[in-house]
């Protein structure tokens, strides 16, 4: 599970190598929180535990680092 590097924060925003025949995405965790986002566009796709302000805050950390996510995703899935 590579994680992106170069997000800071109190997430951990990582992906599963078996997951690269999906459409872009990051997975994200906070302790035992964990909740999926699509990349093209930034949208929520699954949520296991995160409040709607926790979403929001995720959503909007993906939104500023979009490059960073796009290009660590490209690199890990080619």
């Amino acid at each position: 599970m590579p994680t992106v590097k170069g997000v800071s924060g109190l997430y951990r925003f990582y992906f599963y190598s078996f997951d690269c025949n999906e459409p872009k995405h990051v997975h994200v965790q906070r302790e035992k929180l964990v909740c999926k986002f699509w990349l093209e566009p930034v949208a929520l796709s699954k949520n296991y535990g995160f409040s709607p302000k926790g979403l929001n805050a995720i959503r909007q950390i993906i939104s500023s680092n979009r490059n960073t996510f796009l290009e660590a995703w490209n690199e890990h899935c080619g």
